[in-house]
């Protein structure tokens, strides 16, 4: 049973349907909730035109260093530059929920980030201000691999659902912000570590996620029920099979400062990457691999990089012939089906790729391994597994679902 917050993610073959739900879930929350399941819808954008011009890759890999930097500033607000030439625009495929904040409540479209732990409002519609909002001393400064966002903090009311509320949710207004034009903010569902160093004065103070707040607030009927889940979208009551695996936060920095973990992979019988640190992250598309990891993948499955798409582009008869990729956590083997491997075939023109072609979803991260941040599974890896986010017992539990092995590709 979970003693304190936690937030479970399931993402199902997003992908491979334009407009299939995002799925998130916290499983201590509903059972200090009255009244049943709380759905919040979710919608998964592409970007068509950012990616055809910039590229999957090249966005995926800016994110990463921005991530990295973002763990290791030496100081609050220490603004680690936005990486390279990357345009600092919007994910090139995210997922977005609406909050309804205020009373009365204004409706707010927001990307749903666990590699960020703040949430904020204002850079597309302005933030409203009604009888709930209340003002504190601090400024807010948050920092992406893809943009950032500077403004005020304030407290408010945030309603989930047509059920559930939070009081008091700090909300930063930004007031300036690069790279989220046509979104309106950011709820930031990490840890709330990634909090420190956000807000000025303050600079040492934690900021209590939208999950934390829930957790905190929700009535408590029935203690010793464990079974419990809040729902941002749903359509099946079976969200996974077998046993939920739970792995420790690494303790190898800086994938320590996000949801990080201890893997190793093989294609095959054939190890690719020995057991290293990296982060689970929605807000990354493609499966990141450290260098030397991508450059023996790569080998292996023969793919030739794709001037067009950036990925690498394999045959029929290659794709034919390839295995399966194994992530091993915490002692668990999660497959990485053939299938699982590649881009949507269907999606290949919102990339800018040949419609016919068969383009691999694994990429290079732009760095050696051993550099305590050596991958990234991105939401093409999430979409096919179901995960937990458990806040205070500092893990991340993972489990296969009925798309595990879809072939939909």
């Amino acid at each position: 049973m979970f003693r304190v917050s936690s937030l479970l993610t399931t993402i199902v073959l997003a992908l491979s349907v334009v407009g299939n739900p995002l799925f998130e879930r916290n499983e201590e929350l509903l059972r200090r909730v009255q009244g049943g399941v709380i759905t919040l819808q979710a919608a998964k954008r592409i970007n068509s035109t950012n990616v055809q011009q910039v590229g999957l890759l090249k966005r995926d890999q800016a994110r990463a260093k921005g991530l990295k930097a973002r763990a290791t500033a030496t100081g609050p607000f220490d603004k680690a530059p936005i990486v390279g030439s990357i345009p600092a625009t919007n994910q090139a495929v995210d997922y977005t929920v609406t909050l309804n904040i205020g009373n009365p409540p204004t409706a707010y479209t927001v990307l749903v980030d666990t590699g960020s732990s703040n949430t904020w409002v204002g850079a597309s519609q302005p933030y409203i201000q009604t009888t709930t909002s209340i003002q504190s001393r601090d400024r807010v400064s948050v920092i992406y691999g893809s943009g950032s966002m500077d403004g005020t903090e304030f407290n408010d009311k945030i309603s989930l659902g047509s059920t559930l509320t939070v009081f008091g949710q700090s909300i930063g207004v930004a007031t300036d912000q690069v790279g989220f034009d046509d979104v309106d903010g950011i709820i930031g569902l990490g840890p709330n570590g990634l909090t420190v160093g956000t807000l000025s004065p303050d600079t040492k103070t934690v900021v209590p996620t939208v999950t934390d707040n829930l957790f905190s607030q929700a009535p408590t009927t029935q203690l010793s029920v464990t079974n419990g889940e809040l729902t941002f979208g749903g359509t099946d009551s079976s969200k996974f099979v077998g046993s939920i695996n739970f792995a420790p936060i690494t303790k190898k920095s800086p994938a320590s400062k996000f949801w990080g973990i201890d893997q190793a992979i093989r294609l095959g019988t054939t190890s690719v990457l020995a057991k290293t640190a990296g982060i689970v992250d929605t807000g990354t598309t493609l499966t990141l691999i450290a260098t030397d990891a991508f450059q023996k993948y790569q080998q292996l499955t023969g793919g030739v990089p794709d001037a067009a798409t950036t990925l690498l582009k394999i045959t029929p008869a290659q794709f034919a012939n390839l295995k399966s990729l194994f992530f091993t956590i915490n002692n668990v083997d999660y497959e990485f089906t053939a299938n699982a491997q590649i881009w949507p075939r269907a999606l290949n023109s919102a990339i800018g790729g040949d419609p016919n072609g068969i383009f691999l979803i694994v990429g290079d991260i732009g760095s050696p391994s051993g550099q305590g941040f050596d991958f990234i599974n991105g939401f093409t890896w999430l979409e096919r597994f179901y995960s937990v986010y458990d806040t205070a017992n500092q893990r991340v539990g993972l489990a296969n679902t009925p798309f595990t092995r879809a072939t939909t590709n």
